[in-house]
């Protein structure tokens, strides 16, 4: 007879045959000897999930819960991937084309492009860097507001005369220069015709005037950056006081070398008096120099030649062993006077 199937031959519910099965498994008295292979099934699932309820083992099993991430989470990662792209573009297309070294190289000056990678890319070229008073000149002392604005225009042409004339950059001797400075200031007058002929610590022309050596180092194109203003007040005795500060960016390259390219750095910082002739034995349309000083980087240390030596190859480590300075910042304190105690700096950026 089939499983399940009375011997009159009627079959039983499902239901009774779960209750008969359950009680077979139990040990009750009536439960048959020889369960039918159905029997068997069932009671060995019943065995094994004993807690199951009848109906259990036909129903599906429920579905997992799906775990969602959530927007803010999809946000705060676009949000970071952007802050990366904006910070370090360069890095970016490094990690795209696999190139590590290409943003240096996209950095370095080249004769086309003496400036690139340089905070002086931005500034004014020449005497355009060397801006007057915003306010229009005023009288001070001895001087009308017309004698001002003259003596602030001699002033700033001495600056081109003695930093940015080509001639004078070649190392030749900065005549126009030296003319409007006061042929009775004594002091300075010792500085002029010793520096050329036997520079030294407190005699040097690089105190007053920017020179490069042509058989060492030449300038690469035709601009020099530069960043500066001029000011004045009321001085001693009634005189007219102009102070300059101005940052002069010289490319250079090794004369009869490669393609290196180095960035002199220059900040200088001039006090100038235009005296009372009445006062101080003077000539017309010179000044004396009441102070002078500057800071250098990428021009050479050791001892004083007379020009600046840039410090091309093998020389630049040596050069670069004096304190970190960014000759970019203008609001930092400087001075080199000319003392022995002065040291090179070793520039952070170029």
């Amino acid at each position: 007879m089939g499983a399940g199937a009375e011997p009159d031959g009627s079959s039983r519910s499902d239901e009774e045959w779960e209750r008969f099965l359950r009680e077979s498994v139990a040990g009750t008295a009536d439960a048959p000897k020889e369960p039918s292979a159905r029997a068997r099934e069932v009671a060995r699932r019943l065995r094994t999930e004993p807690d199951r309820s009848p109906d259990g083992w036909r129903s599906p099993p429920p579905e997992r819960p799906k775990r969602r991430v959530g927007w803010y989470v999809v946000g705060l990662l676009a949000v970071l991937a952007l802050l990366f792209v904006a910070l370090a573009p360069g890095r970016v297309v490094d990690l795209v084309t696999g190139s590590g070294a290409s943003h240096s190289d996209a950095q370095r000056p080249t004769v086309q492009d003496p400036f690139r990678g340089s905070p002086a890319a931005t500034w004014a070229n020449g005497a355009a860097g060397i801006t007057m008073p915003k306010e229009a000149a005023r009288a001070v002392g001895w001087m009308s507001a017309a004698e001002v604005e003259r003596a602030l225009a001699r002033s700033r042409d001495f600056l081109v005369a003695s930093s940015l004339d080509r001639g004078v950059l070649r190392g030749e001797r900065p005549e126009k220069a030296i003319a409007l400075i006061n042929p009775h200031q004594k002091d300075v007058q010792h500085l002029l015709k010793t520096a050329f002929r036997t520079p030294g610590e407190k005699n040097d022309p690089l105190l007053l005037f920017s020179r490069f050596q042509p058989s060492r180092a030449h300038l690469v194109g035709d601009v020099v950056k530069t960043k500066g203003a001029l000011t004045y007040r009321e001085g001693e005795r009634g005189a007219l006081q102009v102070t300059a500060d101005v940052t002069f960016v010289y490319p250079v390259a090794r004369t009869g070398g490669d393609d290196d390219i180095l960035r002199t750095i220059i900040r200088r910082e001039l006090v100038l008096s235009w005296d009372d002739p009445d006062k101080v034995l003077t000539e017309p349309g010179t000044f004396s120099i009441t102070s002078y000083k500057y800071d250098m980087t990428n021009g050479g240390c050791g001892t004083p030649t007379g020009y600046f030596v840039p410090p091309f190859g093998p020389d630049r480590e040596a050069d670069e062993s004096g304190r970190e300075v960014d000759p970019y910042d203008r609001d930092a304190p400087f001075g080199r006077d000319g003392s022995s105690e002065d040291e090179c700096g070793r520039a952070t950026r170029s």
